[in-house]
């Protein structure tokens, strides 16, 4: 005798929230909806769950990220699950978001399945947003100023060599605020995890400033000791 289910079912969602950081700019990746509801407005990559060919969540994100935007490949760590009453016109529905850094440079967007077209927006520049997704952008955002105090994802943000000014200025735009520059740097370098590059900046009008690297292989040697990151 099959098994019936007493309470009510929700549906299950999934977003997908994804950062870059280019031209000085933290941005996120929206698509625009090109069906109901909320058509023509602009909203995370995402989807619902396919109860019959996905066999995890995150699965379901992936493949949702990949069907709306062409991108795969994208580490994505779960942020939160949203629920409230009201957030999809279609009836009660609980979405697992999760987020992710990239590189711009090493991504290329394309639109597809019911999404009519993706873009990256600066933070600052976000267009009304459909469903919670304004609740849910302003909780990756405290996550992500959070995470970059205590751990040194925001080298996931930048180039293989930069400068370090240009690393101080992706905290600043991260944290929303500005940082003393000596102090920054010398907490930075204390640290131990940039490698010097003889190398300088190219085509630039002022001074060049010297190119640094991010030490992977030092930071997971000194995080085995019980090394804390903090700026």
């Amino acid at each position: 005798m099959p098994y019936t289910y007493e309470y009510p079912r929700p549906s299950l969602t999934v977003d997908c929230i994804l950062f870059g950081f280019d031209e000085g700019d933290l941005k996120v990746l929206l698509i625009r909806r090109g069906g109901e509801p909320f058509k023509g407005l602009w909203a995370f990559p995402g989807g619902f769950l396919d109860v019959d060919t996905d066999p995890s969540i995150e699965v379901a994100a992936k493949r949702e990220l990949e069907e709306e935007t062409g991108l795969t490949n994208v580490f994505m760590e779960q942020l939160y699950t949203f629920g409230d009453v009201g957030r999809d016109p279609r009836g009660r529905t609980i979405s697992v978001a999760y987020y992710a850094l990239l590189k711009l440079a090493d991504y290329k967007v394309q639109a597809g399945s019911d999404a009519s077209h993706a873009q990256w927006f600066n933070i600052s520049e976000v267009p009304e947003l459909a469903f919670d997704h304004a609740k849910i952008l302003q909780t990756a955002l405290d996550r992500l100023k959070g995470k970059v105090r205590y751990q040194p994802i925001g080298f996931e943000l930048l180039p293989e060599k930069f400068t370090l000014s240009e690393l101080q200025h992706l905290y600043e735009v991260v944290l929303g605020t500005d940082l003393d520059k000596r102090n920054f740097r010398k907490k930075i370098q204390k640290m131990n995890l940039l490698v010097e590059l003889e190398e300088w900046q190219a085509g630039v009008p002022h001074r060049a400033a010297r190119l640094y690297r991010f030490d992977r292989q030092r930071y997971e040697e000194l995080k085995s000791h019980g090394f804390n990151f903090e700026v």
